[in-house]
């Protein structure tokens, strides 16, 4: 008899295991959203990451803000950190010039990374609580490198730097108007050789202003409720026409150096081959100041540093790049952390 409790209690513990850890896999595609559903395998992303003919770069999958906004309307709409987002205005006072006349406007040009992902949860749409993953715990679990503690709106910062101007949401205070809704302080240490790199680099530059070793973020993560999911936009972005049951947002609004804004979202529509069950089209966007792509050449003098890009390091075509997290480079961020919140999500594992 205690034999055949073990043995009942191992199965059940080894199912258990199996739904928690189930591992979805990556199926590069040329556009997740395009792809026929009908066709997409179970426990796999389908991910694409190509700008195609609109790269700003030929070796880098990026695109130029302005041209997203003016070629690709409704991914900007919805991708973007809020719908009237424009790139800010930075006044500069130059350098030797008195403070009166010596101010100088000037666009922070910005270049885009859009991620798309698509996939499939063996359970219906109604069936999925999208409330029970808005906490502190899903995030931790979607990329244990970074470091995350909640704050109040009104540690929000107050987007007067450099890093902020342009991004405060004309709509609504960051933090509020939403009810199911966490606001986020994060941290992320890079990892590897970068570290050691930008000591150099540090070392090395004129500038007063050093490059930190760190990416300090502040966001917030919510549920969207049934008034602010416009059906119809999101079933262009998303190119199905099902009802969409719910939807998962982060807004990367600060970033301390290197990217402009950050956005996650998700959203779960009925399968229209299978009712029982919910296909999700996830995005990812990342965008990042243009003036990162201008320290090619600097870097490029010092035979030490050559391999230290920036835009080669945040696209992952670095020797180093490094871990599976952001100093990886972008492509291979996304597609871990696009992975990781199909598998969470397909257990039901939140907490």
């Amino acid at each position: 008899m205690r034999t055949w409790h073990v043995i009942v209690l191992a199965s059940l513990i080894g199912s258990a295991s199996a739904a928690v850890a189930q591992q979805y896999h990556v199926a590069d595609v040329t556009s997740a959203r395009n792809d026929n559903v009908a066709q997409l395998k179970p426990v796999t992303v389908a991910f694409s990451d190509k700008s195609g003919g609109d790269v700003a770069d030929a070796n880098l999958d990026l695109i130029r803000f302005d041209d997203w906004a003016t070629k690709h309307s409704i991914e900007k709409k919805y991708l973007a950190l809020f719908p009237a987002y424009v790139e800010p205005v930075l006044v500069k006072v130059e350098v030797g010039k008195p403070e009166e006349g010596g101010a100088k406007p000037e666009v922070q040009k910005l270049y885009v990374y859009i991620a798309q992902a698509r996939f499939i949860l063996d359970q219906a749409p109604g069936a999925v609580d999208l409330s029970r993953y808005v906490t502190l715990d899903f995030l931790s679990r979607i990329d244990p490198a970074i470091k995350h503690k909640l704050i109040t709106a009104a540690n929000v910062v107050p987007f007067t730097d450099e890093a902020g101007v342009g991004n405060q949401n004309p709509d609504r205070k960051w933090c509020t108007g939403r009810q199911t809704l966490i606001c986020i302080q994060s941290t992320y240490a890079l990892e590897g050789k970068i570290p050691l790199g930008i000591t150099l680099v540090n070392k090395l530059r004129e500038s007063a202003k050093k490059i930190s070793d760190h990416i300090d973020f502040q966001s917030e993560f919510s549920q969207l409720a049934p008034a602010d999911i416009d059906q119809p936009g999101l079933q262009q972005l998303t190119l199905l026409d099902t009802p969409i049951s719910g939807a998962l947002e982060q807004n990367i609004f600060y970033v301390n150096q290197i990217m402009k804004f950050g956005k996650f979202l998700a959203v779960f529509q009925t399968n229209p081959n299978d009712p029982s069950r919910t296909v999700v089209t996830a995005f990812m966007t990342l965008a990042i100041d243009a003036n990162v792509f201008d320290k090619k050449k600097d870097f490029e003098k010092v035979p030490v540093l050559r391999n230290l890009v920036p835009a080669e390091v945040l696209m992952g075509k670095s020797s180093f790049n490094a871990g599976n997290s952001i100093s990886a480079g972008l492509p291979q961020y996304a597609r871990n952390e696009i992975t990781t919140i199909a598998g969470i999500l397909e257990s039901g594992a939140a907490k």
